[in-house]
Formats: C-alpha cells, sequence, structure tokens
C-alpha cells in the first residue's frame, strides 16, 4: 500500500505570498477557514509507514517536517529522521532550496534527472550536503525502479528551464526532463504527481488514462490571471503552466481521460480556486476535481 501526504500545495512562494495584499492572501493572514495557508509544493511517500520519500525539497521543508509528526525523528537515538531519500521533480527554486535544511549529517540519497543534478553540482552551496552523507543518483526516464520498496516512473513532462537559467530569449517549452511526472504505485493503484507541466500531449494523456489518482499542476486558473491582477507580466503557460480553465486548459484535457481521482497540487496564490467558498472552486468541483491542502493524505 502506498500512503502519500501532501506537505505543500502551493506554488513558489507559497500562500499567502510573504509580499502579496491580495484578496487571498489578506484573507488567509486574517485565519479566514475558507483560506488556509498553504507552503510550497511537495509530498512525501512510503510503502510502510515508516521509512519515507520525499518528493521535492520545498523551500518551506522544515516547517512542513515539523508540522508532520510521521516525519519527525524517532526518540530512541538523538539524531535520526524517518526519510531516506528525496526526488526532485525539476530544479527550480521551490524544488531544491530545502535540500539546505537536510544539510546536519543524516543519510540519505538524492534523485534526480541528470539535468537536476547538474544544477546542484553548479552551484557550490549545495556542497553543504556532504556526499559522504548524501549519495546523488541520476533518473533514467522512462525505467521503472524501486526505492524505499516504492515502484517508480520517471518520464518527461513539457516544460522548461528554472526561471534562474533563462537567458535573453524567451525559453522554449520542450519535454525534455527538465520537468519531469512521476508515476508511483506500492502493491495498490498507480498515482501520477506532476506539479508542473505546460501543455497536454497525447502521450502524456494516454499514459494517465485508468491511474488511480493524478495530482496535477494548477498553478493558475486563467492563462492571463497573473497580467490581468498586475501580478505579473508572463502568462502560465510562458512560465511552463497549463491554465485550469479556458481553451487548451487541464479542466479541457481531462475531460476525456479515466482518471479515479484528481488532485490540483502547485497551486499560486492568485489563483481564486484556492478560496474555498469562491466561484472557481465550485466550478473544479463540478468537473471532479479536489484543491489540495497542507496535510491532505491517501493510501492507494
Amino acid at each position: 500500500m502506498l500512503r502519500v501526504i501532501i506537505l505543500g500545495a502551493g506554488a513558489g512562494g507559497g500562500f499567502p505570498q510573504w509580499n502579496s495584499a491580495g484578496t487571498g492572501c489578506q484573507r488567509s493572514r486574517a485565519g479566514d477557514p475558507a483560506a488556509p495557508p498553504r507552503s510550497q509544493a511537495s509530498i512525501a511517500a512510503s510503502p510502510d509507514g515508516e521509512n519515507w520519500l520525499v518528493i521535492n525539497a520545498s523551500p518551506d521543508l522544515r516547517q512542513q517536517i515539523a508540522a508532520t509528526r510521521t516525519l519527525h525523528p524517532r526518540p530512541d537515538r538523538l539524531r535520526n529522521s524517518p526519510i531516506q531519500a528525496v526526488l526532485l521533480t525539476g530544479a527550480e527554486v521551490d524544488t531544491i532550496a530545502g535540500l539546505l535544511h537536510l544539510r546536519e549529517g543524516h543519510r540519505f540519497s538524492l534523485h534526480g534527472a541528470p539535468q537536476s543534478l547538474a544544477v546542484l553540482d553548479q552551484n557550490p552551496i549545495f556542497r553543504a550536503l556532504n556526499p559522504a552523507n548524501v549519495t546523488r543518483y541520476a533518473i533514467t526516464l522512462e525505467q521503472p525502479f524501486s526505492l524505499l520498496g516504492i515502484s517508480i516512473t520517471a518520464y518527461a513532462v513539457p516544460g522548461k528551464v528554472p526561471l534562474f537559467a533563462e537567458g535573453s530569449t524567451e525559453p522554449a517549452i520542450a519535454a525534455d526532463g527538465e520537468a519531469l511526472g512521476l508515476a508511483l504505485s506500492a502493491g495498490g493503484g498507480t498515482l501520477h504527481y506532476i506539479p508542473g507541466c505546460a501543455m497536454m500531449t497525447a502521450p502524456l494523456s494516454a499514459r494517465l488514462a485508468g491511474a488511480a489518482c493524478v495530482m496535477f499542476d494548477g498553478t493558475l486558473f486563467t492563462d492571463d490571471e497573473m497580467i490581468s491582477l498586475g501580478a505579473g507580466p508572463k502568462t502560465g503557460r510562458r512560465m511552463g503552466h497549463m491554465p485550469m480553465t479556458g481553451t487548451g486548459s487541464t479542466l479541457e484535457a481531462f475531460a476525456d481521460i479515466p482518471v479515479k481521482r484528481r488532485i490540483f497540487v502547485h497551486i499560486n496564490n492568485t489563483n481564486p480556486a484556492l478560496l474555498a467558498d469562491s466561484p472557481e472552486r465550485a466550478i473544479l468541483a463540478a468537473a471532479g476535481w479536489e484543491v489540495a491542502e497542507d496535510g491532505m493524505e491517501l493510501c492507494l
């Protein structure tokens, strides 16, 4: 059985974002129960409830561990952790910065596509993860492997290079391993975790068909959301994220993909669907989608 905990459901900056005075962020800061905070996107998975794999080390990882009793150290030893491995779906700040919270001499394995591991290799700050304790393993896409008893297949999804690695020209959306989807199972149904995806393709649609659960990129409700709110100059697709609604959207793409449970993750602070009482949330619910919250658990 695969047990999964959503450590963080928000996009970069979390919810409320530190410098946002948007309506949703103000409601969240005020303690509105319809606007619960979300930390930055990450999940933890385990086949036995004892040994855990963290997928994406968000900048909020220390806070996420503190909020998740299952990930606390056992009392029988001075220093220990149930976290035995970390797996990266990309090398954005939102997925790698939390690795620095894990630098205090704990042994674990670190897995990612060659592109993601190269980013770590190129930045000397990640030498704080002593290689005597943290061994890095490059993932081979489309080749199933087992990690802590979890069967995993990593595959490329349309995405782009990390924001800090962009050049002066607009980066093209590509499916060469800069952004990964993950299929995970441990004797039951298959869960797909895809926190970033720029578009649906026919091969991806076929891969997801019949899944027990898909956790999918829910960054923006509409493609021009950031622009229309004055929160930024880029569309969702320019940032490497499909919009939830509209032409070529996630709701449109999944209308013909049979999936038992559909959950939006990586949700930006501007997205009105974060608010439980919003019309946008009702639209998603009517289409069979859930909106993730920190601490949600499921078993497959």
